[in-house]
């Protein structure tokens, strides 16, 4: 051994990492199993169901890499857990889904979600965030709604549209 080497100690077994490859590894196989009770309208072609089957299978490899890099002790050290970003995340997806569920539209819906999520990445300036929000959600609606022709939820802005 000369004056250069040095030992690693030997690396562990990431638990946490196991636990999360786990958990992809079974959200994929959720959405290949609900992708099969999709009634497929299509003669030839794909049908609804091969998104999720697409979705799934990088969801899949995502499991693989995290449980092979688990295994190897290979996942970067975590920080301290702070729940508030978590919390302001859940709290938009709630927002997200009860402004849909109550008529408000994508519109409105999205920008909430916007608006929470970039407040959990630490900015604060939610009056500009909220702007930003609005017109990057009506933009996207258009996009869908007048390009692709596919249907969002519709609400108050949407029917002025």
């Amino acid at each position: 051994m000369t004056s250069g080497d040095f030992v690693q100690p030997p690396r562990r077994v990431d638990r946490a990492g196991l636990v999360i490859a786990g958990l992809l590894a079974g959200l994929a196989v959720v959405l290949v199993w609900d992708a099969r009770g999709l009634q497929s309208a299509a003669m030839y072609g794909m049908g609804p169901e091969a998104m999720p089957v697409v979705v799934a299978s990088g969801l899949a490899l995502l499991a693989i890499g995290n449980f092979i890099d688990a295994l190897r002790g290979n996942l970067p050290a975590r920080e301290s857990a702070d729940p508030v970003p978590v919390a302001l995340i859940l709290v938009g997806l709630t927002l997200l889904i009860a402004i849909i569920g109550l008529g408000g539209g994508f519109i409105l819906a999205t920008a909430a979600l916007f608006v929470t999520t970039s407040a959990a990445f630490g900015r604060r300036a939610i009056l500009i965030d909220a702007i930003i929000a609005l017109v990057m959600s009506t933009l996207i609606y258009l996009a869908f709604d007048r390009l692709l022709t596919l249907s969002l939820p519709a609400g108050p802005l949407e029917r002025l549209l």
